[in-house]
């Protein structure tokens, strides 16, 4: 895995997908109910929350609280990500609980398949431990309130998050996710997405 660090930081989605998706988004996504774009969500997030697209989050097991935070950080283009800027377009604030408490109900996604490799999941954890992460994301990273779960998440996603807090190009709601990654190499940021997506 650690090609990925060499890795484009844009990887795009298959095109069937694509597809499906501007086919979806040109049609009256404005008049639709969260019910109805739904389907949607869970077409590129995952049946049961776990992604299987590139660099898109696994959306199981994160909280209602962290998750209606980033829908409405789309709704009102405080983050910018075109596919979900234009999917929460025209939903109220309890659409957006609606939905923050669907994502809330998913199960939480299982940790990447392979066996870790000990010596850098051990480099890894000490790094987590020295920035902190396990203070606000806790000691298993499965998040608390307003904080996202970290554990099981996509390595490719958490790696691209991790280096748009760290290049400005990735929004947080405060400041403490751009102080936490200004110290932090790509290269340790590589170590930590490759540890992180490797917890239960």
């Amino acid at each position: 895995m650690r090609a990925l660090a060499g890795t484009s930081r844009s990887a795009p989605l298959p095109t069937l997908l694509v597809a499906l998706l501007a086919n979806f988004l040109s049609t009256t996504v404005g008049a639709q109910s969260i019910d109805e774009r739904w389907p949607a969500c869970l077409a590129c997030h995952g049946e049961n929350g776990q992604s299987q697209v590139p660099e898109v989050p696994s959306l199981g097991g994160q909280l209602a609280p962290y998750a209606l935070i980033q829908l409405v950080m789309f709704r009102d283009k405080l983050r910018l990500t075109e596919p979900m800027n234009e999917m929460t377009k025209g939903l109220s604030d309890d659409d957006l609980r609606k939905a923050a408490d669907l994502i809330a109900k998913l199960p939480p996604p299982a940790p990447a398949a392979d066996a870790p490799d000990a010596a850098r999941m051990e480099k890894a954890r000490a790094l987590a431990a020295q920035s902190r992460c396990n203070f606000c994301h806790q000691a298993n990273f499965e998040g608390a309130q307003n904080v996202p779960r970290l554990a099981g998440q996509r390595e490719d996603y958490l790696l691209k998050a991790l280096r748009g807090y760290k290049d400005n190009s990735r929004r947080g709601y405060d400041a403490a996710m751009a102080d936490v990654v200004y110290p932090l190499s790509d290269g340790d940021m590589v170590e930590l997405a490759y540890f992180l997506s490797r917890q239960k």
